[in-house]
């Protein structure tokens, strides 16, 4: 996306409110739609963008917003039918792109009667797919060290946490380096309590720790047996909570994975014992001891935790982790949980509170927006679950400042971001201080959640 676009978004909610807050920090010109009071009066506090006050759907407020003076809209308005409705608007007001966020609209199978070319719909975000998309991924994660795959599959994230006996233990981040110099790798990100730590090489590993490693995928197994390693398949899933995302995670995993589902609404239960042929459906409160003792909570491998309530969900996976530790305390190392959250800010709490994975369907959602809206020199962005950092692919232009100076030259960045890897002709190469980017390469970084824009900007001419 270039720096002269402007964006018409709609909904300032949860998700407009938080793509909002991420487009203005990159400096980007937003014109919001928004017609609760309440949440304009906020906006106005919070956020660098110009409010209009109105009714997404009327004609004469996208006139207000001057919506013919932008390339891109993006619908996310809680209302799908007001999404689909505003998509249509947006034509007549000749925008070329338009993003929209659809969950109960059937546009995506291949025999709807509405598809979303026939509103020229040219991205379309699904929150709750997106969420159950990644709870199925981490399920499927070897033995809770968390794998990402980036730099096309050459390079992958492993989350690391750090024992108390563990080698890598009071032992500064240079020194790790120099110690295990069998292959090259670099610690991107670090987790703390609830704090996210971009670390350099004088940071210092406690246990405690969760790591986030860079390395060549060849060599992942290498540094595995650093951290005593053990693989391990997880294939009992209990998930708490029928909704959008729960049912669609018990769908996605029931043909080969033995999963329970407990949902306490009665109906509905009803419904999911028809729909999922291979799930065990139970009818009780997932956040009651009793009903997870029953459900074989001590058999289980990975408990999700999928209702509405964040509260809940976060209740959920500290008691079931409670009644493991109580009950089968050998097994509760290998134990997995996942929550379901709705607030950014509950994701550091989850995690402090024991949870595993906090799984936000709104950081999801807006990071997919996000990757359809930096096209170009920005490649790619992902987010790392359990810290607020993003791993991002980069391209340097002719004449950016990242290519003036070596790595280590670069000063006042610290703690924002560090760069990670560089595509070398075929191959991704681990990057160390003493190397210079050259125009036209790609970059893997990884950044704070709100530092972005700032890294951006050096690889811009």
């Amino acid at each position: 996306m270039k720096k002269s676009e402007n964006i018409l978004l709609l909904g300032l909610g949860g998700l407009g409110f938080y793509l909002t807050k991420r487009l203005s920090q990159e400096g980007h010109q937003v014109t919001v739609i928004e017609k609760d009071p309440l949440l304009i009066e906020r906006g106005q506090r919070e956020l660098d963008a110009r409010l209009v006050e109105g009714d997404a759907t009327d004609f004469r407020i996208w006139n207000k917003a001057s919506a013919s003076d932008n390339d891109y809209v993006v619908c996310v308005t809680n209302d799908d039918a007001v999404n689909l409705v505003a998509a249509m608007l947006a034509q007549q007001f000749n925008i070329e792109y338009k993003v929209v966020r659809n969950s109960t609209i059937d546009m995506w199978s291949g025999d709807a009667m509405l598809q979303q070319t026939h509103l020229g719909i040219n991205h379309l975000i699904r929150p709750e797919e997106l969420a159950a998309q990644e709870v199925v991924r981490l399920c499927k994660m070897r033995a809770g060290n968390v794998i990402v795959d980036v730099g096309d599959g050459q390079l992958q994230v492993i989350a690391i946490h750090v024992q108390r006996q563990s080698a890598f233990a009071h032992m500064v981040v240079a020194d790790l380096a120099k110690k295990y110099d069998r292959f090259p790798f670099q610690i991107v990100g670090v987790t703390r309590d609830i704090q996210t730590i971009i670390p350099n090489g004088s940071f210092k590993l406690e246990p405690g720790d969760h790591l986030f490693v860079l390395i060549n995928k060849e060599n992942v197994k290498y540094l595995l047996e650093y951290v005593d390693y053990t693989e391990r398949y997880k294939r009992n899933v209990l998930i708490v909570g029928g909704g959008l995302v729960g049912s669609r995670v018990a769908e996605l995993l029931q043909d080969d994975y033995n999963v329970r589902l407990i949902e306490n609404h009665e109906d509905k239960a009803e419904n999911l014992s028809f729909k999922l042929r291979n799930t065990t459906v139970l009818l009780g409160d997932g956040a009651d001891k009793e009903t997870l003792m029953t459900a074989g909570l001590l058999k289980m491998d990975t408990i999700v935790a999928s209702t509405t309530d964040n509260d809940t969900n976060i209740l959920v996976t500290v008691l079931a982790k409670h009644l493991i530790k109580t009950h089968r305390p050998e097994f509760a190392e290998q134990e997995r949980t996942i929550a379901l959250i709705k607030r950014e800010e509950y994701a550091m709490l989850a995690a402090a509170l024991g949870t595993d994975f906090a799984v936000n369907d709104k950081t999801l959602a807006a990071n997919e927006v996000m990757r359809y809206l930096r096209r170009g020199h920005v490649l790619s962005v992902q987010h790392l679950h359990g810290c607020e950092a993003e791993i991002v692919e980069l391209l340097a232009d002719e004449g950016a400042a990242i290519t003036k100076q070596k790595i280590a030259d670069f000063r006042g960045f610290e703690g924002d971001f560090l760069i990670g890897a560089i595509r070398r002709g075929e191959q991704w190469v681990i990057a160390s201080g003493n190397m210079h980017i050259q125009p036209g390469e790609r970059v893997i970084s990884v950044c704070a959640d709100n530092s972005l824009g700032d890294l951006q900007r050096l690889f811009l001419k």
